[in-house]
């Protein structure tokens, strides 16, 4: 039993991920994994899985990056298979990293997270929309993920090229450029202590070896939420909740297929600095 409330087991996960592995896989194939494990079920303690254990079987892909004063490897998951497996290890929810393994010092992504602080979510779509509105005046081309936790990820494809520090202070001017426009709702204070019922715009993901969760990747929630990717136009829809879908329910959502097909067509080259 891995989420006790709902009454899910760990065959429940493993079939979640064979079900969404289609949709899922071009988002997680080729990048380091970060894994968040939970041996005894949500309920009980977890921990991050970054190196890969010795008894994982040979057919499970791997990738070696450097880190500070050594190496690590990572789970690569290329497969429907992978995923399943990764499920029967106690595996709840994949991380990606925002590079892939064959370049890992490349961003090909940047991520705004808006992580709500206890205001209404309806504040939190408009800012997402806000900045989905900079980023096409910038050249960018813009997605939007229901987080399956508490708040929206905006993220846009780039071409490879620049560093993480490059892609990460230019998200971070973004961001900064957003919080001085609207300071009532938005703040880049880390401490949850300092930001009142404002929303935290987060560009910390933008960094070398950090991570942020996988589309269609279960979440350690008591019901079993799925980070969902939108239609832009959702960001609109006053029903839309961050939490809306979990693995019981999710099924109907598949059917329409997936919002963000085709997004490594559309990454563009990082914009000059403002």
């Amino acid at each position: 039993m891995v989420f006790p409330s709902v009454g899910l087991t760990k065959l429940d996960l493993a079939r979640h991920y064979e079900r969404v592995a289609p949709l899922m896989l071009p988002y997680v194939r080729d990048r380091p994994l970060a894994l968040q494990v939970y041996p005894a079920g949500i309920e009980g303690d977890g921990f991050f899985m970054k190196a890969v254990p010795g008894y994982f079987p040979d057919w499970i892909d791997r990738v070696t990056v450097p880190k500070r004063g050594g190496t690590v490897t990572h789970v690569l998951a290329q497969s429907a298979p992978t995923l399943v497996y990764l499920a029967g290890q106690n595996v709840v929810t994949v991380h990606t990293w925002l590079s892939r393994a064959d370049s890992p010092l490349k961003p090909d992504r940047l991520i705004l997270d808006f992580d709500p602080s206890g205001g209404a979510f309806a504040e939190v779509r408009a800012a997402a929309r806000a900045a989905g509105e900079r980023l096409r005046d910038l050249g960018l081309y813009p997605y939007a993920m229901a987080s399956g936790s508490r708040g929206v990820h905006v993220v846009c494809p780039l071409r490879r090229g620049p560093s993480f520090p490059d892609v990460h202070q230019f998200t971070r001017a973004l961001a900064e450029q957003m919080v001085a426009d609207d300071p009532r709702h938005l703040t880049l204070e880390w401490r949850k202590a300092d930001r009142g019922k404002r929303i935290y715009v987060d560009v910390n993901r933008i960094a070398y070896a950090q991570h942020a969760v996988a589309p269609y990747a279960v979440r350690a929630r008591p019901k079993a939420p799925v980070a969902v990717p939108l239609h832009w136009e959702e960001l609109s829809d006053r029903a839309l909740r961050p939490d809306r879908w979990n693995i019981k329910n999710v099924g109907v959502r598949l059917t329409d297929g997936d919002p963000w097909t085709g997004m490594r067509s559309h990454a563009r080259a990082l914009p000059k600095q403002q």
